[in-house]
């Protein structure tokens, strides 16, 4: 079980941030800033950590959990129909083979999705199979008041937007759902809906996040009301170039820190999410930079790590640029 305990973000961020900044314990007496609010958990892929991942059942377990929010992987079918699966191929994860797109709704559905979900040495759903669902099933699984954030993650873009645009119209959840893609196209293809609701492109994140982190400043925040979402860690290759060539260093960099959490906050009604938070150092790291919300793999386990945190969290003061006072 997990013990309860207090956390403080440690030290500075100067420039591009390696691996983590570590927390450390922080006495009750220690004059820290009590956070009063813990980030929000979003189930990754349905809860990939937890059963087989944009499944019914994982998606069902999620909820057990406690999850705040679903996250699911969104590819069309070859009969037109938007379903839920992430990879190129089917044979990443399923007993089948090819394309989503090669297959229709119907027979996706016939497909075992855990099949290579393992649990410790055993494949518990080679037994006990679970096919692919259809974007409107999980909608109607998940509870209305339950918000969703849809991944983009087949191209082309026109007849997949206008297919799940097709859905969320039908199933009256466009209030609910967010879209997400890492390709802008799928923002522009949206955002002729006025009744979208869209996270800003993941170049523009990205270009706000290093411009604060290799100090060129806080030079272009966010408007207000837009959805923000990026890694708290992320491998990253850094490339410099000169007449002889050029030079590569792969680095691992935290991209959400005070400085740059300082800087999305800049306008009103920012929202940010933190993709791949799976330890307690990194949600209580979220919590006490104000994060609204984590993408993470195992609701069962974060859900633990939010329930075993001490509130308020005593966490350290610091200033605009990270630096713990």
């Amino acid at each position: 079980m997990l013990r309860p305990m207090r956390f403080a973000l440690c030290s500075t961020v100067m420039g591009l941030v390696l691996v983590g900044c570590p927390l450390t314990r922080v006495a009750a007496d220690s004059g820290a800033l009590p956070v009063a609010i813990l980030p929000k958990i979003v189930a990754h892929r349905g809860g990939t950590g937890d059963a087989p991942e944009n499944t019914l059942e994982a998606i069902r377990q999620s909820i057990a959990h406690r999850a705040d929010a679903m996250w699911l992987s969104v590819q069309l079918s070859k009969d037109g129909v938007p379903v839920l699966y992430r990879p190129a191929d089917l044979s990443a994860l399923t007993d089948a083979k090819g394309p989503v797109s090669a297959h229709t709704a119907a027979e996706l559905a016939r497909v075992n999705a855990g099949w290579t979900f393992r649990r410790g040495d055993t494949y518990p759903y080679r037994a006990q199979p679970v096919g692919i669902p259809t974007l409107r099933e999980a909608l109607r699984a998940i509870p209305p008041s339950m918000p969703v954030v849809l991944d983009m993650k087949a191209m082309p873009v026109q007849p997949q937007t206008q297919a799940v645009a097709q859905v969320l119209s039908e199933e009256n959840a466009w209030s609910r759902v967010t879209i997400y893609s890492t390709d802008q196209q799928y923002q522009q293809s949206f955002g002729i809906y006025t009744q979208a609701q869209l996270y800003e492109s993941r170049d523009a994140t990205r270009q706000r996040l290093l411009g604060v982190l290799l100090n060129q400043g806080c030079v272009d925040a966010p408007a207000q009301h837009t959805s923000t979402a990026f890694e708290m860690h992320r491998a990253l290759t850094v490339v410099e170039q000169f007449t002889l060539g050029e030079g590569r260093s792969e680095v691992t960099a935290t991209l959400w820190t005070p400085a740059t959490v300082a800087c999305f906050r800049r306008n009103p009604d920012v929202r940010i999410l933190a993709i791949g938070v799976n330890s307690a150092a990194d949600y209580l790291a979220a919590a006490c930079m104000g994060i609204d919300s984590v993408l993470a793999d195992s609701p069962l386990q974060m859900a633990a790590i939010k329930s075993g945190a001490v509130m308020p969290l005593q966490c350290a003061a610091q200033n605009a640029t990270g630096v713990s006072q």
